[in-house]
C-alpha cells in the first residue's frame, strides 16, 4: 500500500488499514468475496477510502436499512449478494414487559460480559417496548445457550428471520454545531452544554467513548463519522466539516441523540 494514505488517518487505526487492505487485496487477486466483522461508521469510511480498484465493490448490510453496525462483502464486480450472504442472524429478547425494563447499555454490557467480542454482533434495537440485535450466525447457538438474564430480568433469546425485525423508534436530532476544535473535551463541552473542565473530568473517569472505545485523553482528536458516546448525557456522530467561519471555528453538522 502507498505508505501516504496513513496520513489520512489515526496511528492506532493502522493495524485496521493493513487487515483491510489485506482483505481488499485477496478478493482482488482470489476473486471471490470476502466478509468483514460488524463495522462502525468510521471503520466503513476507512474501508471505501482505500477502495482503489474497479474490478470489486463493497456491499454493506447491518440488519435494517439504518443500522450503525454493519457487515461488508468486498466482491468481484459480478458479485450479487444475498441477505444470507452476510451470515447474520437476528434475535429477539422475550422478557415480561409489563413488568421490566430494558435498556440498551444493559443488554450492550450482558453481551460483553459473556466475553462476546463486540465486532461480532451488530446494532441493539427497539420500537419503545421490543428489542432484537444482530449477531454473527457462528455464534449463534453460544448466544442462545449462555443469555438467560439481562441485568436481574429473566429473558429467553428467540432467532427470528429478517421481515420480522421491527421498525426502530429514531430519535436522533440534526444539528449545526461550531467548536473551536475537534478536541474531544471541546466537542463533549459543546454538544452537552457542560463546563470544558466537566467535560476534561467525564473523559479521564472513563465515561466517553469514541467508536466505542474507551478514551481517557481530553484532547483526543476526533475525526469524521466518530460516533461519541457519553454516560449520563448521550450520544453524537460526527457527520460533516462545513468549513470555517471568519473567525476560523470549524462548522459541523452532527446528528445527536440526548438522554
Amino acid at each position: 500500500m502507498d505508505s501516504g494514505i496513513y496520513q489520512h488517518f489515526r496511528k492506532d487505526e493502522a493495524p485496521f488499514i493493513d487487515r483491510m487492505t489485506e482483505l481488499i487485496n485477496t478478493a482482488l487477486t482470489e476473486y471471490r468475496p470476502i466478509l468483514t466483522e460488524f463495522l462502525d461508521p468510521r471503520q466503513i469510511y476507512i474501508v471505501n477510502a482505500l477502495m482503489h480498484s474497479d474490478e470489486v465493490s463493497i456491499h454493506q448490510f447491518g440488519g435494517y436499512p439504518a443500522a450503525e453496525k454493519q457487515r461488508l462483502i468486498i466482491a468481484p464486480d459480478y458479485f450479487e449478494p444475498q441477505t444470507s450472504d452476510f451470515n447474520m442472524t437476528p434475535i429477539l429478547i422475550k422478557y415480561p414487559e409489563k413488568f421490566a425494563e430494558l435498556k440498551h447499555g444493559t443488554i450492550l454490557g450482558t453481551l460483553v460480559n459473556q466475553g462476546i467480542d463486540r465486532d461480532v454482533f451488530g446494532d441493539i434495537i427497539t420500537d419503545g417496548t421490543v428489542w432484537q440485535f444482530f449477531v454473527d450466525t457462528k455464534i449463534l447457538d453460544f448466544v442462545l445457550a449462555q443469555i438467560d438474564h439481562i441485568g436481574r430480568i429473566k429473558v429467553r433469546l428467540e432467532a427470528i428471520d429478517f421481515p420480522n425485525i421491527i421498525q426502530p423508534v429514531v430519535e436522533w436530532v440534526a444539528e449545526s454545531l461550531t467548536v473551536a476544535s475537534y478536541r474531544l473535551d471541546t466537542l463533549v463541552s459543546d454538544v452537552f452544554k457542560v463546563s470544558r473542565q466537566r467535560a476534561k473530568q467525564i473523559i479521564e473517569a472513563n465515561q466517553v467513548k469514541v467508536n466505542w472505545q474507551i478514551v481517557q485523553k481530553p484532547d483526543f482528536e476526533v475525526r469524521s463519522l466518530d460516533m461519541i458516546s457519553v454516560r449520563h448525557f448521550g450520544r453524537v456522530q460526527i457527520l460533516e466539516n462545513q468549513g470555517e467561519t471568519r473567525k476560523g471555528k470549524i462548522r459541523l453538522e452532527t446528528r445527536t441523540l440526548r438522554k
